[in-house]
């Protein structure tokens, strides 16, 4: 006996609809439709039940970015121009993270546009290219750890983190990625919740709630001259982080 939910489920993705808001009393009556026909064990049940968090996952993030709008938790508001708080595809396999806007963010709104973000977007770019696998940066989910500009672009301060590195928590939660990017050690120290740097964590795998999590160097770093020598590092840590995910 067929799921008449999957059913009208899969009737909107033959339309070509890909993105589904599920309610929880919709998940509830399929979860019902499950036990009275004894079938929680069925390929369409189990689609259902891995579909249903990633179908959600751009509603969740619409949210929550709902909550951020005129934020003042923070010293931060002073003086930004606006809150950025990520771009990408919401149901994106790998996120990227980093500590802050900079400048040219805080004019545009998005994370990584700047001159550090160009060499981001070759890096994933181009490594893909590089190693055979079809994805560009527009298939990836950017944000950073907090969502508005630290005055001349200075490292956010433990209690800002803390203030708003909640929401950076729960758009991981929305997207529920194979694998999370930290880029920098601001990134990997709040993520990770560790004071170890990120010379001696970048390239060796981690976790955050039982999600992989590959630490590398920031772009902005990678653009001293005096770092030079760190690409090629930076570079094998991006290519295990591709591997692992779309292999």
């Amino acid at each position: 006996m067929s799921n008449p939910i999957f059913e009208h489920l899969r009737f909107f993705r033959d339309l070509g609809i890909e993105e589904i808001y599920l309610s929880k009393k919709t998940l509830e009556a399929e979860s019902d439709w499950n036990r009275e026909n004894h079938s929680e064990g069925s390929p369409d049940a189990k689609t259902m039940a891995n579909a249903a968090p990633r179908a959600n996952s751009l509603t969740v993030l619409k949210q929550i970015e709902t909550e951020l709008v005129g934020c003042v938790r923070c010293p931060l508001h002073q003086d930004r121009n606006t809150i950025v708080f990520g771009s990408g595809n919401p149901q994106a396999k790998v996120v990227f993270v980093g500590e802050g806007p900079g400048a040219e963010e805080d004019n545009q709104g998005l994370p990584f546009v700047g001159r550090a973000g160009q060499l981001l977007t070759q890096m994933i770019n181009k490594t893909a290219q590089r190693e055979g696998i079809e994805i560009s940066r527009d298939d990836v989910y950017i944000c950073n750890v907090v969502k508005c500009r630290p005055p001349s672009n200075r490292t956010p301060e433990p209690t800002e983190m803390k203030t708003c590195g909640p929401f950076l928590e729960r758009q991981l939660e929305a997207i529920q990625p194979k694998a999370i990017c930290l880029l920098g050690g601001t990134a990997a120290k709040f993520v990770l919740k560790t004071n170890t740097g990120i010379t001696k964590l970048r390239g060796k795998w981690q976790k955050w709630r039982d999600i992989p999590v590959m630490p590398t160097y920031h772009p902005s770093f990678l653009l001293r001259p005096y770092a030079q020598d760190r690409k090629r590092e930076a570079w094998l840590d991006l290519r295990s982080l591709l591997h692992f995910v779309f292999d």
